[in-house]
């Protein structure tokens, strides 16, 4: 079995959760791997191009999935057209992410990034605003916005977050059974329940 934690837009394998399930899994005495999605190239980032790190990394092995915003998603698109992974953690997974932007965003700024071809976002990891290519856009707009998860899935999500609305995943739970959804007290980051995380993700990753 490999593990596998996918990080968030303009983050990182650094992460503070990336690192505090690295190492509750290392204390189990499991690698936790935690690839860089973006290949050292941010403003090239897309779908597509971090659904093909993932293949490198687990070869089609049985794997368990970890994502966080748009790592969640991933981890979802993934699991959809893998039946070999077993089971998938989401933490505020950025479901309908190339569809959301537009809303988010307004007209005149897709049209900008469109013309433009990039557009300065702040990446979290490297403290800096950074360019990111509109082909991140387009080439999301090919995925579906909740791709069909089968297999068991663990869902956390803050009250409170404004980057993916809660009612995302509730949406995507209610009509799936193999799917456990958690509401908790927190925003986008979940920084705050991380101990609580880790208890639920080992009980049901393991027990």
């Amino acid at each position: 079995m490999r593990y596998l934690y996918l990080h968030g837009f303009a983050s990182s394998p650094a992460s503070g959760k990336a690192t505090y399930f690295k190492e509750r899994f290392a204390a189990r005495g499991i690698d936790l791997a935690v690839p860089a999605l973006d290949s050292g190239n941010f403003e090239r980032l897309t779908i597509s191009s971090q659904l093909r790190i993932m293949e490198r990394e687990l070869g089609g092995a049985p794997a368990v999935l970890i994502g966080s915003s748009m790592g969640g998603y991933l981890a979802a698109v993934y699991a959809e057209r893998h039946p070999e992974v077993y089971r998938v953690v989401l933490m505020a997974p950025a479901f309908g992410l190339a569809r959301r932007w537009p809303d988010a965003l307004g007209d005149d700024v897709i049209r900008q990034w469109r013309e433009q071809g990039w557009r300065m976002t702040y990446h979290y990891a490297h403290n800096r605003e950074e360019r990111i290519g509109y082909q991140l856009l387009e080439d999301g707009l090919q995925y579906e916005d909740q791709p069909d998860v089968r297999q068991p899935a663990l869902i956390f999500h803050g009250l409170h977050d404004d980057v993916v609305p809660p009612s995302f995943s509730e949406e995507f739970a209610a009509t799936r059974p193999n799917v456990r959804l958690r509401l908790l007290d927190s925003d986008h980051a979940l920084s705050d329940q991380l101990p609580l995380m880790w208890r639920e993700s080992e009980e049901f990753l393991f027990c």
